[in-house]
Parts: structure tokens; sequence; C-alpha cells
């Protein structure tokens, strides 16, 4: 069950977890842009999608300042370097979050039956599978939506959050275009 505590700022929910680098979301947002890329599972299609326009798309998010981490439901032994290695992403911070702390933060649901397999969904991860995407095994909870934030001074200062895992933001236009 995903649960935040209220007790627990917003704030202080960014100095708890650390990277496989060491830092936390607080510490790297101090003075500075951080798009944070929350994934479902590390066997999701569109996750490997998502994680392969990133890739893409990095120079431009960190060509702006933007700093970059990945937030995944698996141990950090089963997210190896190699998963990331894969998409070249392997030096970004990333944090393990199986409890799913950071994504109650960041107010991240769990989806419904239409969010995880709707029409839309079974079209476009068909389409995201035959590009060369692929699937793998379930390493998290299945059911966990995606989102992405940019956040500065451990704020929020830009969300999307996904109405369906399906969905596929262009994350230069979210990271670097701040309204």
């Amino acid at each position: 069950m995903m649960t935040k505590t209220t007790n627990e700022s917003f704030a202080e929910v960014l100095q708890q977890q650390r990277s496989q680098l060491g830092y936390t979301l607080a510490e790297l947002s101090q003075g500075q842009n951080v798009f944070v890329l929350f994934l479902r599972h590390s066997g999701c299609t569109f996750c490997r999608e998502a994680l392969a326009d990133l890739a893409k798309q990095r120079a431009t998010i960190e060509g702006q300042g933007t700093k970059l981490a990945l937030v995944h439901l698996g141990t950090e032994e089963a997210a190896t370097e190699k998963f990331f290695a894969a998409y070249v992403l392997q030096d970004i911070n990333r944090f393990s979050d199986p409890d799913r702390h950071l994504y109650a933060a960041f107010e991240l649901k769990r989806g419904t039956i239409g969010q995880l397999l709707g029409p839309t969904v079974w079209w476009r991860g068909m389409l995201a599978f035959f590009r060369g995407n692929g699937l793998g095994m379930l390493n998290g909870d299945g059911l966990q939506m995606p989102g992405a934030f940019v956040i500065h001074d451990s704020q929020i200062v830009k969300a999307y959050r996904h109405a369906t895992a399906a969905d596929r933001p262009n994350y230069a236009e979210l990271a670097c275009k701040l309204n």
C-alpha cells in the first residue's frame, strides 16, 4: 500500500533516499533544476521506450543546465548498470524505491485497469514493442503509474503525471520549458 505519512513534508522525503551515486534529490536540486523520471518497472515496454527517448534527448536537457535523475521500483541489484547501460544512462543518479515513498511524495498513484490495459495502451504497447523496445520480467509493481517532474530547491516546478501507462511526453520540452 502506498502511503505518505502526514509527519513528513515533501522536502523531508527528498532527503531520505540516496541514489547509487550517494546523493539525495534534495541535494541534487539545490540551486538547480533536476528532471526526475519515474519508471514503472524494468520489464515495461513503455519504460524502455521512455529510457530510449530520454537517452536521445539527454544532451538537450543537460545542455540547459538541468540534471537528470531516475526513480525505479526495483532493487539497485536488480536495476544493474547493465540495464541502464543499454540506454547509456548508467551514470545518471537513480533511486531505488520499491516501497514507493518517492512515488507517494510525488503523488503518483497505482493505475486503473483502463490506464494500464485500455485499448490505447494495447495499441501503443504493440507499436513500442515492434519499434524495438521489447518486454522484460516484471521487477516492481506492475500497477504503478509513471511520471516526470522538474524540481528545484526541493520543490516541484513542473509536473507530468501520466493519464495512461502509454503516454509519451517529450521530455526535453518538459524539462526545459518551464512556465
